[in-house]
């Protein structure tokens, strides 16, 4: 990539050049951005993923831009038009609008108005007009009537269609015209009369008559706006003062008080409206789109991050329901590593009602399996389910949990369930779906269409490209921040860590079929085609729990491993010594171990692993109970205060599940007693709250809410992935005896004590 591109991409994103130059070398030499902020901190300066990310899309940004550059020139070029000053401007361009201005007028035009007029020999009577000069308008029409042009009328017509047409590819006239739209345009939209009354156009309503300011259109308001355009509800359109834009346009090509000037001034009329005017809006409908997606994709991939990034049962044995009522619940029983050992459904609902067959069926498959856990699906006859199992009396703690089910009846029917359960209905494969998410929320979610999980907003409106690769980056960032255990991990898991193609995760699955579990990771290099870039990209990200070398089970990367073999030997101590003894390490003086391929940053970074090596970075998992008091919508009323779970985050709210079936909306300005700007600083997916009942519409299905006056202490405190700790009864964690209970815990507390009563 060129100097002046590295240099403008380090203005623009307040970088070093160095830092630009350092990561543009490594991903040309295959590093991904994971490996490059995990294992190439020195090279990087410490940047983030989000940091190296940005950098990564601005450098295919200019590669595209360079590319553009080239088929402009050279269809320039071959037009003989091609100037050295020309080449100068396009060389030296860093804005793909400004580049598009410049080619404008040399860019072959399909037939236009103005192209007819230049094929009848008008072209030298546009110059003429466009001078201005003293010359009689008829006289100089009249000398251009031929056989093609029939009288003065269609003669100076012609002349101004060439006119507005050099106006519209103007860059001047374009850039007044676009700095209008970017000061004052207005987003409006209306309804079609004939779909007024109409049901579908109903959800559009406050749509109908709709005017404001598109620089403060939230990306959310576009997008419907925009579907419903799409849809046939509504017309949309952006608009600026005409009179103001026509006036400044004047100001530029009008230079004299003559009859000339005055087929000037209907020229430039002429030009705006039928030209200039659609041309600037369809960009700023793609602008204001693709700012739109950008936004609508952020709250997506966030969203996403976290539900990846939710808490893991870890390895128990899990009973799983998949609830319904006609149907039965779908039940299975899942050992410690999430394998099937038994299915079978239960009828506790009506119009069975065989609720006593059901509780005994399920003491004994507790007994029988030695469940640990129970998960429960939160679709269709979740909460009647969940009332089930916590009435009956296992003998033991078994931990209840709600589980997410949104995109497991996709996965049921995927290719990748055929292929983990050929023998297995679709009713088998999603119950063991829920089950799993129980166990270890990522390594399931891996196998579903990110866009199917139902965390978005507007996902299916924005650009799928985009969306896709964004979606794909998140997945790609949680998997390798986590990282792999290497001897259970699916094929669908391991091409997600860095530098692991399909080919190679297969690759990985079979060998380990093939040859048993892996001893250590230099092993991984006798994997068909695992060379040694994939090997260096890969293996930091890979763990071997209890393998006879401690860092293979931890994020220090091999080619680090002498460095940590170096201070054991200087310490006159073993890697098991280094890593139990906290007395040990604090001897160690890091500057002893820097060198110019090892810096600050990677030892930094060993040191801290060294403290416990391959632990996992998300937080301990939470039993959770809603009000038993309130079961359907109908159930829900103003001034009630109920505990709920945080199912999406939006940028104009989000939204609780309180356990009735229909999620209640905390709108952004109800989210806090103080301004939030973006719902993500103050909550986050699947966290626990306590809510405040506002508004219940039953026929709209519409349950407002507040946290107003909540934050003194209700809800949870947003988790920051810290140390876990474990709980060996698998039920809620306590709160220290030396603070109050919340108010999240204290309705948790009180709902236990009417259940138990």
């Amino acid at each position: 990539m060129e100097v002046k591109y590295i240099q403008k991409i380090a203005e623009k994103l307040s970088f070093s050049i160095k830092q630009i130059n350092n990561i543009h070398q490594l991903q040309s030499e295959g590093a991904t951005i994971p490996f490059m902020a995990r294992y190439r901190k020195e090279a990087t300066g410490n940047m983030d993923e989000v940091g190296i990310t940005q950098v990564v899309e601005q450098i295919a940004y200019f590669s595209e831009l360079d590319k553009r550059k080239e088929t402009v020139i050279k269809t320039i070029e071959g037009l003989g038009k091609l100037t050295p000053e020309l080449k100068d401007r396009i060389d030296n361009s860093f804005d793909a609008t400004e580049l598009e201005d410049i080619y404008l007028p040399y860019k072959p035009k399909r037939k236009t108005r103005a192209t007819q007029a230049i094929e009848k020999g008008l072209e030298p009577l546009a110059k003429m007009v466009f001078e201005q000069g003293l010359e009689n308008p008829d006289e100089a029409a009249a000398k251009f009537i031929n056989e093609q042009v029939k009288d003065i009328k269609e003669a100076m017509q012609g002349a101004r269609d060439i006119i507005a047409e050099w106006v519209s590819e103007n860059e001047q006239a374009r850039n007044k015209v676009r700095q209008q739209f970017t000061e004052t345009a207005k987003l409006t939209s209306k309804v079609l009369s004939s779909k007024k009354e109409e049901e579908e156009a109903q959800k559009y309503r406050d749509y109908f008559e709709f005017n404001e300011n598109l620089a403060d259109s939230p990306s959310h308001r576009i997008l419907a706006i925009r579907r419903a355009e799409k849809e046939g509800y509504l017309v949309m359109d952006i608009n600026i003062d005409k009179q103001t834009a026509v006036e400044e346009l004047n100001r530029t090509f009008v230079k004299n008080n003559n009859p000339f000037a005055s087929e000037v001034k209907k020229a430039v009329d002429d030009s705006f409206d039928r030209l200039l005017k659609p041309s600037i809006e369809n960009e700023f409908r793609l602008v204001s789109k693709n700012k739109a997606d950008e936004e609508a994709i952020q709250v997506f991939t966030e969203n996403l991050r976290q539900l990846l990034l939710a808490s893991p049962l870890g390895s128990k044995r899990v009973l799983a329901l998949d609830p319904g009522f006609r149907t039965g619940c779908k039940l299975v029983c899942l050992d410690a590593q999430g394998n099937l050992v038994y299915n079978t459904a239960i009828y506790p609902h009506p119009p069975q009602n065989e609720w006593q067959k059901s509780v005994a069926e399920l003491k004994f498959l507790v007994d029988k399996y030695d469940i640990e856990a129970i998960g429960v699906g939160n679709g269709t006859a979740g909460r009647e389910t969940e009332q089930l199992v916590r009435s009956i009396d296992f003998g033991k703690t078994v931990s209840v949990f709600q589980v997410n089910e949104s995109g497991a009846s996709i996965y049921s029917a995927s290719d990748v369930a055929r292929e983990e359960f050929p023998d297995q209905d679709v009713t088998v494969r999603g119950a063991v779906s829920i089950g799993r998410r129980l166990l270890d929320p990522l390594s399931e979610l891996v196998k579903i269409d990110p866009k199917s999980i139902g965390v978005g907003q507007y996902q299916h409106d924005v650009n799928q490209t985009r969306l896709k690769e964004a979606l794909d980056r998140v997945v790609e960032s949680a998997v390798n921040f986590v990282g792999v255990d290497v001897n259970t991990a699916s094929k669908h898991l391991l091409v997600y860590v860095s530098g692991l193609s399909n080919t190679l995760a297969k690759n990985i699955v079979e060998y380990r079929a093939k040859n048993g579990p892996f001893k250590t990771r230099e092993e991984l290099k006798k994997v068909p085609m695992m060379g040694p870039k994939s090997f260096e990209q890969c293996a930091g990200f890979l763990r071997i729990p209890n393998a006879d070398n401690p860092l293979d089970n931890s994020s220090v990367h091999p080619e680090s491993y002498h460095v940590v073999e170096a201070m054991a030997k200087d310490l006159q101590a073993s890697l098991e010594d280094l890593i139990k003894k906290g007395d040990l390490r604090k001897k160690i003086n890091k500057k002893q171990y820097i060198t110019e391929s090892i810096g600050e940053y990677t030892i930094d970074d060993i040191l801290k692993e060294l403290e416990k090596p391959g632990r996992d970075p998300r937080a301990q998992i939470e039993e959770f109970r809603f009000d038993d008091t309130i079961k359907a919508i109908e159930d829900v009323k103003p001034g009630m205060t109920v505990p709920g779970i945080i199912t999406n985050i939006t940028n104009f709210g989000v939204f609780v599940d309180i356990g009735v079936k229909q999620d209640g909306l905390v709108h952004i300005s109800q989210l806090s007693n103080t301004y939030v700007s973006d719902p993500n600083e103050v909550v986050k997916l699947q966290q626990k709250v306590m809510v405040t009942v506002t508004d219940v519409d039953v026929s709209r299905k519409r349950i407002s809410l507040t946290m107003k006056d909540q934050q003194k202490g209700g809800g949870e405190k947003r988790s920051g992935g810290g140390d876990r700790k474990q709980n060996s009864g698998g039920g809620k964690a306590q709160p220290k005896k030396a603070e109050p209970l919340n108010p999240f815990q204290a309705k948790l507390a009180e709902l236990k004590k009417k259940f138990n009563d």
